[in-house]
């Protein structure tokens, strides 16, 4: 690391990008943990990179983490660890000097959505619901998915973010400055590429962090920052798990460094793209529920004597409000494919839908009945049917967003989605940790 800004919590990398002249479209891959349950979806990726370098050969997709022993699992990492020397070695990865990218990434859904490479630093983040830290995490964390993940990391020497993190910037004072002024200029063009497997273009321009726009991007946190009321800056949207990873694997490292050391290794800094949640070309969807197992009777004698003192009632569809009421009361839209009705809170105990149906439900799993979390009505409305029910949840509001994670802690679990599948982050630059 370069310069440490500790008041902002962030550091100017010295990112790492593939040497020009590579077949960048090869080169950048989805993020690990998109395509879980699709082989076919990583078969093609195989068959699309073939023997070009690429950052297929640096990560391990999590569609083989419970498919494979442990000691294939091994192999891969094996194989991985050897490839990134190879690059390193071999000049496929440049290192540049300490900076910033501005990045421009389109997709089919949308024209354009702007993004800022930076690196985090691990000692002001916290996933602890509640706390007061620079960097939240936006969901609750499953710490039995970090030993596992903290096993691949620390057999890396470099990491690749997928990580996504919002700031609250309605203004637009950081990223949107800051990548009108780069992209005015070809020479600060790091890459500009389509990205395979239907995943868009995108397009990235580097700042020196003693450049003017290098200068300027700190600058420009720091005055998002002084409009923050309790020192909220940074809310991890999408990879809230591999952040904590990089938490915990920072922890474990700093046990063996002298308190100087501790400052400034480049383990403590998180690679990641900050993406501004008032960009037009960021879309939150909600995240549905389908209930199995669950009849309609079942459920409204259950949801009367749940929802007791929060002036229940059951509605049609059309009370359902699709963003939110702005007298505080909520609105779940129920199906069983056939009928939609809705449940109406008129006094909710949890500041959003989502909460108040989560708590519900959870209420209500055993052996017969489970529920499962799915993108889109059309999906919800197919799956919906005999003992299966459907709930369709209003949107997020953008604008209420840190001021809930502030109030709340963390969202409830599996609340919202940051775009399409597709319009995930692609690998394309590294760190070393």
């Amino acid at each position: 690391m370069s310069s440490i800004y500790n008041d902002i919590a962030v550091a100017a990398p010295k990112i790492l990008l593939p040497r020009e002249g590579l077949d960048l479209k090869k080169w950048a891959v989805i993020a690990c943990d998109q395509f879980t349950s699709e082989p076919k979806y990583w078969e093609d990726v195989e068959n699309e990179v073939g023997d070009a370098p690429s950052t297929l050969r640096m990560f391990l997709p999590e569609v083989y983490l419970e498919k494979e022993t442990p000691d294939q699992i091994d192999a891969r990492l094996s194989s991985i660890t050897a490839s990134i020397h190879q690059y390193i070695n071999e000049g496929i990865l440049r290192q540049m000097d300490p900076g910033f990218i501005v990045l421009d990434r389109k997709t089919k859904y949308n024209d354009s959505r702007k993004g800022l490479i930076l690196a985090l630093d691990l000692e002001q983040y916290d996933f602890t619901p509640g706390n007061k830290s620079r960097i939240r995490a936006t969901e609750g964390t499953v710490l039995s998915r970090i030993p596992p993940r903290v096993r691949i990391r620390e057999r890396a020497p470099i990491e690749m973010p997928h990580i996504m993190v919002l700031i609250n910037d309605p203004g637009k004072t950081v990223i949107e400055p800051a990548f009108t002024a780069l992209s005015a200029d070809s020479a600060n063009l790091v890459y500009d590429t389509d990205l395979m497997m239907d995943g868009g273009h995108i397009r990235g321009y580097y700042a020196k962090e003693d450049s003017q726009v290098g200068k300027w991007i700190p600058f420009a946190l720091q005055g998002l920052l002084s409009h923050s009321e309790d020192g909220f800056l940074f809310a991890v949207g999408d990879g809230n798990h591999s952040l904590a990873t990089a938490k915990k694997h920072w922890e474990n490292i700093r046990e063996g460094l002298s308190e100087e050391e501790r400052q400034s290794h480049p383990a403590r800094f998180c690679l990641v793209e900050i993406v501004n949640i008032h960009d037009d070309g960021l879309k939150f969807e909600p995240i549905h529920r389908v209930t199995f197992g669950l009849t309609k009777e079942k459920l409204l004698s259950a949801a009367s004597e749940y929802f007791a003192g929060q002036e229940y009632s059951i509605s049609d569809a059309s009370a359902f409000a699709k963003e939110g009421s702005k007298d505080g009361s909520q609105t779940i839209l129920v199906t069983d494919g056939e009928e939609d009705f809705t449940i109406v809170l008129k006094k909710p105990a949890h500041t959003l839908a989502v909460g108040s149906l989560q708590g519900f439900l959870d209420t209500l799993e055993s052996e017969q009945i489970h529920t499962d979390y799915i993108h889109g009505e059309d999906s919800v409305r197919s799956l919906a049917g005999k003992d299966r029910l459907g709930f369709l949840l209003p949107d997020v509001s953008k604008n209420s967003f840190f001021e809930t994670i502030s109030k709340e802690g963390v969202f409830p679990r599996k609340t919202f989605s940051m775009g399409e599948a597709v319009e995930k982050r692609y690998y394309l630059e590294a760190k070393r940790i």
